[in-house]
């Protein structure tokens, strides 16, 4: 019975104690989305959200979340704050923006969320583990009356395009090269979908590796896809390159958009040295076996990520900014040396080192000190008794029959209180009419 009871109590107290705890620190975390349903690659921004009744002490960070089914990317951190039962909490939200780009539903996962906080009446950070609750997304499909393969969901795009050659001589056997660039706001890069390139007459297509990149702020994205195709000219005569369609939704506007590349002509001259054409032919079709030679053929040496030409300027503007800050590290160091080499010619310098030696052991740097201040102030007569005379205080001239019998022997009394000797100086600063360059540096003659 006696054990029985034991148990109970202890049981009681913990149960006590975690809520005596749990008062005094209140952390919990959300997770919520701004829309429950989602097109393919429509953007679904998802906030992760944690809470304390005091404050954070280390900043939230939890990377890149891996969702199945989707492109998960981080936008930003935002202070926020919220009011529950008449209890203010503080917060910090982090943003992210999920694009889903397969048809099957999202799970966005449960997350465990370590936070260092303090408890209320404290101010040293704690760690805490706290657990979001998981939710799922549900993903439409495409429209049936719209393209798969060019589905796109955007805020915008834009598209424009170059020929490495002008396109009015081109003879047979002869490779044009032509580049699309699309860049589309509101989505990521993987999610634009690549050219198909229709098939033209009398002319062989080589399509190159496509490359994609996406640029983020703090509050939005953009990204752009370069697709590269070579057109082999196999026929003379005029080729019509057909017009490009792009399309993409715009899922706030619920409405379709597209931009057009129009038709493009191209009067193919006739080449006497046909003999070539096999050959062309035959470079292109390695290069297409080859992706890794198609993709770096025609790529810029690179150092650091920066072109020759650029990693060179980069190199001369670092020289010139190390050349800058050597002379005004010299500029200031011969600054400081003037000042200090000023100051050990100061009135002000020898008054202290003559404070100093006054309380040491040796008589004779106490009377040097003494003479070597007065020669500083220039007196009339550099003498203690006319200096006090003109400038002190009663009481110190009734101290200079002590001081002048001290000096009689080549000694110094200790002096302890030195507020009337510095009343004395500053009276002499103000009847001696020395002009100011005298008090930083005395040795100007007059």
């Amino acid at each position: 019975m006696n054990k029985l009871k034991l148990h109970l109590g202890f049981l009681i107290g913990m149960f006590f104690l975690i809520q005596g705890q749990t008062i005094a620190q209140s952390i919990f975390a959300q997770a919520s989305a701004n829309r429950k349903e989602a097109l393919i690659g429509q953007p679904v921004e998802v906030s992760i959200t944690v809470y304390t009744s005091t404050w954070f002490t280390k900043g939230l960070d939890l990377g890149n979340l891996q969702v199945d089914g989707a492109f998960t990317l981080y936008f930003r951190p935002v202070s926020t704050s919220t009011t529950i039962n008449g209890k203010n909490y503080s917060g910090v939200k982090l943003i992210y923006n999920v694009f889903p780009y397969s048809g099957e539903n999202i799970d966005f996962p449960a997350l465990d969320i370590e936070v260092e906080s303090p408890a209320e009446g404290d101010f040293v950070g704690k760690k805490h583990q706290v657990k979001t609750e998981g939710f799922t997304i549900k993903v439409n499909p495409i429209p049936s009356n719209f393209s798969a393969s060019s589905w796109l969901v955007a805020s915008d795009l834009n598209v424009s395009q170059r020929w490495d050659k002008p396109t009015t001589q081109i003879k047979v056997g002869e490779v044009l090269e032509r580049t699309i660039s699309r860049n589309a706001y509101g989505t990521v890069g993987e999610l634009i979908p690549e050219i198909i390139w229709d098939s033209i007459p009398g002319v062989s297509l080589y399509p190159r590796r496509s490359s994609i990149e996406n640029n983020k702020t703090k509050t939005d994205i953009s990204s752009k896809r370069i697709e590269k195709v070579r057109y082999l000219f196999e026929k003379e005569g005029e080729i019509i390159l057909p017009e490009i369609v792009f399309t993409w939704y715009n899922s706030y506007q619920q409405q379709l958009y597209k931009r057009t590349l129009a038709e493009t002509k191209i009067e193919v001259l006739p080449n006497p040295d046909l003999g070539m054409l096999a050959s062309v032919r035959d470079s292109l079709s390695n290069l297409q076996e080859d992706p890794t030679l198609a993709l770096t053929e025609k790529e810029e040496f690179k150092i650091l990520g920066l072109s020759p030409w650029e990693f060179l300027l980069a190199i001369f503007v670092l020289l010139i900014f190390i050349y800058l800050l050597i002379r005004l590290i010299k500029l200031i160091l011969n600054k400081l040396k003037e000042r200090r080499l000023t100051y050990l010619e100061s009135e002000d310098y020898y008054f202290k080192k003559f404070k100093r030696e006054v309380n040491g052991n040796n008589e004779n740097e106490k009377v040097n000190a003494l003479y070597l201040w007065l020669n500083k102030l220039q007196l009339e007569q550099p003498t203690l008794g006319y200096f006090f005379k003109n400038y002190g205080s009663k009481a110190l001239q009734k101290e200079l029959n002590r001081i002048n019998k001290s000096l009689s022997e080549n000694k110094f009394p200790n002096i302890t209180d030195w507020k009337d000797w510095d009343q004395a100086r500053a009276t002499f600063k103000l009847k001696s009419n020395k002009p100011k360059d005298f008090w930083i540096n005395p040795i100007v003659r007059f």
